[in-house]
């Protein structure tokens, strides 16, 4: 009876073996992003999934969550720190870390050619950022350009092109300060609130227009919104970023990988999101969105006093590093 007890237990032994050589072996994450399916950043999102488990040999299979089913960005982003969810691609919030609003600080730059040499994996920006999320537990892989920031309005603004005048509106901002001074310095009333509730807060009235995103985003807001001031005060990059623990506990090998594998993204994606953007604010014109044109005069005007009044500010919550990142020294 002992014998066969014996055998008993070390075939168990032997399966539970197994199993954790198993498990150790075959990983199964997710992965989460803002935009709808078919969606241009998820079809990337899909080819990097893709391409992990074929480099990998299915040792490492990604299930992606699209249209922030994981929950808001902010929420997401401390599900990653604790590692309940293992990647996304999306905007940070500062909650935890104000200095993280380094990314998004207004007019860091202002054209296409300026944001590629600023926004790009292994940048002087990118790396500060890398440096502030590790104390969240979280690790930078890549990025994902996205489009120029604008502001999306119900009704007309008083001489939008003139921020000294007050616009007498109330417009949605994220729950982050830089936004708020921002909206603020061009004459409008903030209200800050997640993105979730944004629509909501135009539809009833609550908010007469929004800032902290840009055509493409506001596509969604069609027969709400009625106007769009594209004044390109932020520009939307949106990291790619994973759990810390569980990148230290990859092999180099899987970890150059998932680098190389998004900077190739982000090449790409740079070569055609300035031509999408354009589409984007075409297709807010043919939905009936009037594009409120900006003399260069006006953006420049615009330009230089919300720097005035936002920087300092900045500058005084993120610390030495600010002057660094906003005067683009590599």
């Amino acid at each position: 009876m002992a014998k066969v007890f014996a055998t008993m237990l070390s075939c168990l032994l032997i399966v539970a073996s197994y199993n954790s050589v198993a498990d150790a072996s075959s990983q199964q994450w997710k992965i989460g992003h803002v935009r709808p399916s078919g969606s241009a950043v998820d079809k990337d999102v899909h080819n990097f999934a893709d391409r992990i488990e074929s480099e990998t040999n299915g040792a490492i299979q990604i299930d992606i969550y699209p249209a922030s089913k994981l929950g808001d960005y902010s929420i997401v982003q401390e599900r990653v720190s604790f590692g309940e969810v293992e990647m996304f691609v999306g905007p940070f919030g500062t909650a935890i870390d104000k200095r993280v609003s380094l990314a998004f600080a207004p007019f860091i730059v202002s054209t296409w050619a300026e944001a590629k040499e600023v926004y790009f994996q292994g940048s002087a920006l990118f790396n500060k950022m890398a440096e502030f999320l590790e104390e969240q537990n979280i690790k930078l892989v890549g990025g994902w350009p996205v489009y120029f920031g604008g502001i999306a309005l119900t009704q007309k603004p008083v001489q939008p092109g003139n921020p000294d005048v007050s616009k007498e509106t109330i417009i949605r901002v994220p729950p982050i300060r830089s936004f708020e001074r921002t909206a603020r310095a061009l004459g409008f009333t903030p209200y800050p609130i997640t993105w979730t509730y944004a629509k909501m807060g135009l539809k009833t009235g609550m908010v007469e227009g929004i800032l902290g995103g840009g055509a493409e985003g506001y596509i969604g807001l069609k027969g709400i919104i009625k106007y769009y001031l594209p004044i390109n005060d932020h520009f939307e990059y949106w990291f790619v970023y994973m759990n810390l623990d569980l990148w230290n506990g990859l092999p180099e090998k899987t970890k150059m990988l998932i680098l190389n594998l998004w900077k190739e993204i982000e090449n790409q994606r740079y070569s055609v999101a300035e031509n999408d953007e354009r589409r984007s604010i075409e297709k807010l014109s043919e939905v009936g969105v009037e594009i409120i044109a900006l003399s260069d005069k006006q953006k420049s005007y615009i330009e230089e006093k919300v720097k005035k009044v936002v920087w300092p500010e900045m500058r005084n919550e993120i610390g030495e590093g600010f002057d660094l990142i906003v005067n683009k020294q590599k």
